[in-house]
């Protein structure tokens, strides 16, 4: 069953748990003049999405099928809502539409660059290059400038079935997440390079209010506060010896 929440003006959270794994799988609908899913969902996951679609538009009118990395909870059903949508497009990054999308879609896929806007009525989405963050070289979010939304896929990954959007601290729960995965064959999920914090500390200049998040609750209020925490808490990860910085009070 597909949990469904408005965590801000037409944004809604389409949202299934899947209790083997104790983790949510989260895609975001985005209701406008052109309709924009982020996350494709796992294949398996399809026929529960599209009911949930359903209840908030219909589902042929999707124009905008966008995710961050190429990874089957992100793009796993893209060709499924390609199949009903007919006008839909793929939406991704640059590195990967030439590298996965236009080979795996049935249609070619819209590879956006570094700032480049995409439109879809009332809503501007811009696009910011974040390769490896928070995996993969293809990787990269989407900033909706009109409601200050992060698209922010797996960063800020935790587990259990949370609420659907908190006022609370992210950053405690995505510290025992990684500690969780560093113990088993998913250690090094998300891994820290020189430009790590650079990428989280230009994310955090864009001052955020909400946070779209893949695996857990969804954000909304000092979102800059928590991706400067996250960047200190990825470094500790890989460098124990070194404190996290924090962004203070």
């Amino acid at each position: 069953m597909t949990t469904v929440d408005e965590i801000a003006p037409d944004l809604f959270r389409l949202s299934l748990y899947v209790p083997e794994l104790d983790m949510q799988f989260n895609h975001f609908l985005v209701r406008d003049d052109e309709p924009l899913l982020f996350h494709a969902g796992l294949k398996q996951m399809f026929p529960a999405l599209r009911e949930a679609v359903a209840s908030l538009i219909d589902p042929a009118t999707l124009r905008h099928v966008a995710w961050s990395h190429f990874e089957s909870d992100e793009v796993g059903g893209l060709n499924h809502w390609l199949e009903i949508a007919p006008h839909a497009q793929p939406v991704c990054t640059l590195v990967g539409k030439l590298v996965n999308a236009d080979d795996f879609s049935i249609r070619p896929a819209l590879g956006l660059t570094d700032g480049e806007v995409l439109e879809t009525g009332r809503h501007r989405f811009r696009f910011h290059r974040s390769p490896h963050i928070p995996h993969g070289w293809d990787a990269g979010v989407l900033f909706e400038e009109t409601g200050a939304t992060l698209f922010c896929s797996d960063l800020f990954h935790h587990f259990g079935n949370v609420a659907a959007i908190t006022e609370t601290d992210l950053v405690g729960p995505c510290q025992d997440a990684f500690l969780r995965l560093q113990q088993g064959p998913l250690a090094g999920y998300m891994p820290y390079t020189s430009r790590t914090e650079g990428v989280l500390r230009a994310l955090a200049e864009l001052r955020p209010r909400t946070l779209a998040v893949m695996h857990g609750s969804s954000y909304s209020g000092r979102a800059d506060r928590m991706l400067v925490d996250l960047a200190g808490v990825l470094r500790e990860s890989f460098d124990p010896e070194q404190p996290p910085a924090r962004s203070g009070p």
